[in-house]
């Protein structure tokens, strides 16, 4: 690739560093970093190998060969078959080292394999789609075949044998009874479509089923009534709760292997009107690898993210409301310091991904294990990194402010809407104004934004003035600009929209904002300050996304702007 004059010999030096920091390869960390594409590494793969290369959106391939390898070798390898002829059968591939796939395709099939190579992210995308779309007929033609199977269901579907369906795992629902076959397509289609969130919601004559996909809720399917019992029960048996309690809240957790990956799901049931509510939370181990580069910083704020995470002391605050992705930033800034000689010990309620290296302690306040015994614990293991799942009181807050007085680095979150509005919110629980200006480092508030499809992006010619006039552009800036939408497409759910980054609002504390905050300012003398130190608002940073081609106007303004009616009625 450097031949080619795609990277710079200094990018494979800074990628080698951060592939052996992350435990991944060159190729990996050079598209981690943005130095090169995927498909850029899969030429160079192919080159190397002395394969040929095959783009799959240009020569995509024809969907009745992927029956010619069973799907359990597709979907855990992600080789997809193209052609066969007598004893010889083409392939296209994403490893080339993966020799073990290889000789168990050879011996499985009894064929001579002829390889091609292409991205893993294409190949991802082809075999989501072909399975995703067969998962749909399944789940879809088990509701039907539920429907039709009579009142009687209900009873007769429970029982001893749904007691014995919760030890079951993903690949034995052909055997078992219908509700399970009907729960497992529940979840098996929900990541396929990459949902963060499973909505079970029992209605006066429904259970209704939502996916949220890219921070968004879309109905999935409706369950009969009389089902209702039955699929809750299942879900209850399978994360651990007890299913004679019907009117307190649960909670549980379900570890299975779908498709190829093993997934956590975490099980929240809270008694309703009409029944019992069940979210499941798909917990997916790759959200917790993210590198902070592929957060959605962009180069300055990036550069300052980095320089914080890495002082020896004080408190990194990250701010925003529930699902803004406070977690994942938190948990990708201990993976970059995450090293041998750093003690990192972490309180969270619940611990949602395991980090090898880190001691991870979970709060069960039933027991009395609560964040400020945790926190208190903490700071005679001597860490040299603490993080505290969140601030909710002013005991759990005076505590990490003593830990970050005494030389830990502190990380937790906080539930404000803008990074200023943390050090009101810190004053306003009783935290000591001497101690925030003292102790806090850094406050990061942000919002998730979902990206444009680049399937269907296209140019948007018409965008809504009252989005662009939200967002600061100029009229000169309008007529010259050049915006981008998604069209709507297949791999979209014809959303325009596929997958999601972060805008941030990066407040770090010098010596006016500490002067302010000991003296109590007002919240409109700290957002003038802190804008004064170069601070960039969540606004302002989705401004810079739109221009860019990351997202629209009118996603930024979703996420950002907390009353639209008054910007159109200011607009009209």
């Amino acid at each position: 690739m450097v031949d080619w004059g795609l990277v710079e010999p200094s990018a494979i030096t800074a990628a080698l560093e951060y592939a052996s920091r992350n435990q991944m390869r060159l190729g990996e960390a050079l598209v981690a970093l943005g130095s090169v594409s995927e498909d850029d590494v899969a030429k160079a793969l192919a080159s190397q190998f002395d394969l040929e290369y095959r783009d799959l959106e240009r020569h995509p391939i024809d969907a009745s060969a992927i029956s010619l390898i069973p799907e359990d070798i597709i979907r855990r390898h992600f080789v997809l078959p193209v052609e066969r002829r007598d004893s010889h059968l083409k392939v296209i591939i994403t490893d080339p080292l993966d020799l073990e796939t290889l000789d168990s395709l050879r011996f499985r099939l009894n064929v001579d394999l002829e390889c091609s190579l292409a991205a893993l992210s294409k190949v991802k995308a082809v075999v989501q789609a072909h399975f995703q779309d067969q998962q749909k007929d399944t789940l879809d033609g088990t509701i039907s075949d539920l429907t039709q199977m009579g009142t009687q269901m209900s009873e007769t579907l429970m029982g001893a044998d749904v007691q014995s369906a919760g030890r079951l795992g993903m690949g034995e629902e052909e055997s078992s009874a219908p509700i399970v076959k009907l729960v497992t397509a529940i979840i098996s289609s929900a990541v396929q479509s990459r949902s963060s969130d499973i909505h079970i919601e029992p209605m006066a004559d429904r259970v209704r089923v939502r996916y949220r996909i890219d921070g968004v809720c879309l109905e999935r399917e409706s369950i009969p009534k009389r089902m209702q019992n039955s699929v809750i029960s299942r879900l209850k048996i399978m994360s651990g709760m007890d299913i004679a309690t019907k009117r307190l809240p649960q909670d549980g957790r379900i570890k299975l292997a779908v498709g190829a990956e093993e997934i956590d799901f975490r099980v929240s049931a809270l008694p309703g009107y009409h029944g019992e509510s069940l979210v499941l939370r798909i917990l997916r181990p790759e959200t917790a690898q993210l590198g902070i580069e592929a957060l959605g910083f962009e180069p300055d704020d990036h550069e300052r993210f980095e320089r914080i995470i890495r002082r020896p002391n004080g408190i990194f605050l990250v701010t925003g409301p529930t699902g803004s992705g406070k977690t994942t930033t938190l948990y990708a800034a201990l993976n970059t310091l995450n090293r041998p000689d750093v003690k990192i010990i972490t309180a969270e309620d619940p611990v949602e991904y395991n980090f090898p290296g880190m001691n991870q302690c979970e709060v069960q306040e039933e027991i009395g294990r609560t964040f400020p015994i945790i926190l208190r614990s903490m700071l005679r293991q001597a860490p040299n990194i603490i993080l505290v799942g969140e601030i909710r009181d002013y005991e759990v807050a005076d505590v990490a402010m003593a830990a970050a007085l005494t030389g830990h680095l502190v990380f937790s979150t906080l539930h404000t809407n803008d990074a200023p509005s943390a050090i009101t919110r810190l004053l306003d629980i009783g935290i000591k104004p001497f101690l925030v200006s003292s102790a806090v480092q850094a406050i990061m508030a942000q919002r998730l934004i979902r990206k444009i499809c680049d399937n269907c992006r296209e140019e948007y010619k018409n965008p809504d003035p009252k989005f662009l006039k939200v967002l600061g552009f100029s009229e000169q800036e309008v007529a010259t600009g050049r915006f981008q939408h998604g069209a709507g497409c297949e791999k979209c759910n014809n959303s325009g929209y596929h997958g999601r980054q972060g805008i941030f609002e990066l407040c770090a504390m010098n010596s006016e904002l500490r002067e302010l905050a000991f003296n109590r300012a007002p919240l409109s003398e700290l957002k003038r300050a802190a804008k004064a130190t170069g601070m960039r608002t969540l606004l302002d940073d989705g401004r810079r996304k739109v221009v860019s081609g990351v997202t629209t106007p009118e996603e930024v303004t979703r996420v950002t702007v907390q009353d639209i009616e008054v910007v159109e009625s200011e607009t009209d």
